[in-house]
């Protein structure tokens, strides 16, 4: 699944309500008197949910065309994933773009659409370039360091759609969304460690996996999007917590994108199609909804992807179809 065919089919699910994850996989179609009941459903449960209060700071559009991800260096540089435009583009703590690195191709630091990023606490840059099957490492500056080339599994070519770093213990874990499953390198010789998961609707199973994210104790937080959960493994791939499932009510997902842990451990999952985020505690149970101060309702975000929580705690969020990346500062719950 390429980011030009996931682009695609964001697009047409937002014109015809019939997708629920890529071009690869559609479901039944769906009426547009359900699905409106069904995007307005967690809207109005506000009145009976917590939420969570953000704030806007900024946005991020300078040239951006439907931005898939976003990471924040510990000195406050932000990479923004533009890989419609075969791209990285870096912005200041103001939200000025700097600089941008990458063109379209095949070559060393060269990109086709890629889709995800992780930092690692030496501010090397791991970026998922799904069109080319691998992931590249660049220096803080956007020089080309050295790539992982993913194997395609039975014959079917890798999708590597998102990456994500534990300097711990010297590896990085790559998700590859066509052939359902998780790769872990050894960061240091770039070589395969051993992969979680296989195929299918069970544990430690998935359909279409997309974004990672680690949390302190550095388990892993696979969103599964067909599967519509987020599977938390621990380091050696054990099942750790099943979070969400299909639905339409709080603690549920339609097609859930993006994920985020902050300080408290709380889980922070964007819904691409039904435009929400929900808040999760440590243990995966459902604890709210990001909600605007000025409404007292549940936030709205145009296809809200690649989420990330930098160490201030200030949320930034992906908003492909917005051609932008909103960052917001939390600014206390409801009762």
């Amino acid at each position: 699944m390429s980011l030009k065919n996931t682009l695609d089919s964001e697009k047409e699910s937002s014109k015809s309500s019939s997708i629920l994850a890529g071009n690869k996989y559609k479901a039944p179609f769906l009426s547009f008197l359900f699905l409106s009941f069904i995007s307005l459903t967690i809207v109005t449960s506000a009145f009976s949910i917590r939420l969570v209060h953000v704030a806007p700071r900024f946005d991020l559009t300078d040239k951006l065309t439907m931005p898939s991800d976003v990471a924040v260096a510990r000195d406050g540089q932000i990479y923004v994933v533009d890989g419609v435009n075969h791209k990285v583009r870096t912005f200041n703590q103001k939200g000025e773009l700097i600089s941008s690195f990458g063109s379209k191709g095949s070559g060393d630091g060269e990109f086709s659409f890629p889709l995800g990023i992780d930092i690692d606490s030496s501010g090397r840059l791991y970026i998922a370039d799904s069109g080319n099957q691998r992931v590249q490492i660049f220096s803080p500056k956007g020089n080309f360091i050295a790539k992982v080339m993913i194997p395609p599994k039975k014959n079917h070519p890798a999708d590597p759609t998102d990456v994500v770093v534990d300097d711990s213990r010297n590896r990085c874990y790559i998700v590859d969304n066509d052939n359902h499953y998780v790769l872990a390198y050894d960061i240091s010789t770039r070589k395969l460690i051993r992969t979680y998961g296989t195929s299918g609707k069970g544990e430690v199973a998935f359909r279409y996996p997309f974004f990672i994210a680690l949390d302190k104790e550095k388990r892993l937080y696979i969103v599964d999007v067909i599967n519509t959960r987020v599977q938390v493994l621990s380091p050696d791939g054990q099942l750790v917590a099943i979070i969400g499932g299909w639905g339409v009510e709080k603690g549920e997902f339609f097609r859930p994108k993006g994920v985020a842990v902050d300080k408290k451990g709380r889980v922070y999952v964007s819904d691409s199609y039904l435009g929400v985020i929900q808040v999760f505690d440590s243990r995966g149970e459902f604890y709210a909804a990001l909600g605007d101060p000025q409404t007292g309702k549940v936030k709205k975000f145009k296809t809200p992807a690649g989420l990330f929580i930098d160490h201030n705690d200030n949320l930034y969020v992906a908003e492909m179809l917005a051609n932008k990346v909103s960052v917001y500062r939390t600014v206390g719950d409801s009762e």
